[in-house]
């Protein structure tokens, strides 16, 4: 069962009433477990948020009639989030994911009034007793998908369309930079922010702009397929974000980042379900199923594939790291010593570029 809730409107289910709320580690017969979600986007960007709901849907497959989900779209970055979240918890959500990084305040703020409610951030590094953390390691993928970009890319240039310089973004850039690098030393990243996680316009000026100054590779950390399907009207190749986006441009996705968040999501509920949830910080990747890479489209080269292959064999080996040093930043300053492996605290806290990048 589930209940969408805009800013507009509270709708509740059948069956939703209050009256009964279901406790955590002992759910009530009388009622499911609420679950809510807050989303950044709509959940029909095809991207982000997208698979986030995707998620929510696994869950109501795995649990059906013991759980109850909810979700409000489209919620901004800031006091509305706050609100948004304290709207979930006062319906009788027992456990509630905070799907965007710019919800991490509100999250605690909110989280301090409800104490006995569980909380999910995704992205974010502050936690509580009640608030845990989750995030998935989309480096791991920009490293593959560069990798095809080095070996395809007649200019050498790439554009990629960034939403916020924050860590997992910028860690994003670097990643795709670095793989691209390995293959074709002068390989550039053109980057020009959006400041939006979704805007359809936008994201289609941004890659259009990127493509008039040289691009032949467009790459992107904003969740609609526009910018893809700028790419395939003007004839050069590109990467989906979040999930598999070829449907959007058959001629010009060659791969992307798939996120999925199925097995965390199921796993955590359970864990609220029977009583065994905790706070901590889960941080998965290719290997841990978190970060999958779509099908390649017919238009990449048996190098480039071949290629691209490995770099994902050696992550899950363990045998390759994308930020293996020696790393340096714009301004020559080591960043990540020779044959040192970038750790996860230098990663979750990265503001600079390598050379490389045009930001």
């Amino acid at each position: 069962m589930t209940s969408i809730i805009t800013r507009r409107r509270f709708n509740f289910g059948a069956g939703a009433a209050a009256a009964t709320l279901p406790l955590i580690g002992g759910a009530s017969a009388q009622a499911p477990l609420g679950v809510g979600f807050i989303y950044v986007g709509p959940v029909g960007d095809h991207g982000w948020t997208w698979t986030h709901d995707q998620g929510r849907k696994a869950l109501e497959k795995e649990f059906g009639a013991k759980i109850k989900t909810s979700f409000i779209e489209n919620v901004a970055e800031g006091p509305d989030a706050q609100r948004a979240i304290r709207q979930l918890a006062q319906a009788g959500n027992r456990i509630i994911f905070t799907t965007s990084f710019g919800f991490m305040n509100p999250t605690i703020q909110v989280a301090k009034q409800f104490p006995k409610i569980h909380f999910e951030h995704a992205t974010g590094y502050q936690r509580a007793e009640n608030v845990a953390t989750y995030n998935a390691r989309f480096y791991e993928g920009r490293a593959v998908i560069g990798t095809i970009a080095g070996h395809m890319s007649k200019s050498g240039q790439a554009g990629y369309i960034a939403s916020f310089p924050i860590p997992e973004v910028v860690m994003g850039i670097n990643a795709f930079t670095l793989a691209a690098r390995k293959v074709n030393p002068n390989f550039k990243t053109k980057v020009i922010w959006a400041s939006t996680w979704y805007d359809p316009a936008k994201e289609a000026d941004a890659a259009k702009a990127l493509i008039d100054q040289g691009a032949d590779m467009i790459t992107q950390h904003t969740d609609s397929a526009a910018a893809l399907q700028a790419a395939e009207q003007r004839g050069v190749f590109a990467f989906g974000q979040a999930s598999d986006m070829s449907s959007f441009a058959p001629k010009a996705h060659l791969s992307a980042i798939v996120d999925d968040w199925s097995g965390y999501y199921v796993s955590r509920v359970k864990a609220a379900m029977d009583g065994t949830w905790k706070s901590g910080d889960v941080w998965g990747g290719i290997k841990d199923g978190f970060v999958k890479i779509a099908p390649y489209n017919t238009a990449v080269t048996p190098a480039a594939r071949a290629a691209a292959d490995d770099v994902m064999k050696g992550i899950v080996a363990g045998t390759l790291h994308p930020f293996t040093g020696e790393l340096k930043d714009l301004k020559g300053e080591v960043r990540v010593k020779a044959g040192e492996k970038a750790s996860d605290e230098v990663l979750s806290k990265m503001d600079w570029y390598v050379d490389g990048v045009q930001a």
